[in-house]
């Protein structure tokens, strides 16, 4: 997304005339703090880290109400998809 051309992003990215190195070392650190920050979030939601210095296990429901996953399933699916680099499917 903070490649898309015509993006406010994309157009402050340009803006730092950037060198091709430099361009790709930014890519990098982009998507470590992207892939931290969605990891913890995950992680914030299902019980095992803080969000906001609070910590606590939320309910995730769909649309209809329906309970999307169980405690402990949002950290193993999370740990499978960012660090072991595959999907999985919620253990239940």
């Amino acid at each position: 997304m903070a490649w898309t051309p015509g993006t406010a992003c994309a157009a402050r990215i340009a803006a730092l005339d950037l060198s091709p190195g430099q361009t790709q070392q930014l890519r990098e650190m982009l998507d470590v703090f992207t892939t931290d920050a969605l990891y913890t979030l995950l992680l914030g939601l299902d019980g095992s880290a803080a969000l906001g210095g609070d910590q606590r296990h939320y309910t995730v429901l769909d649309e209809d109400g329906s309970v999307i996953a169980e405690e402990g399933d949002l950290e193993a699916a999370a740990y499978a998809w960012f660090h072991e680099g595959r999907s999985s499917q919620p253990r239940r």
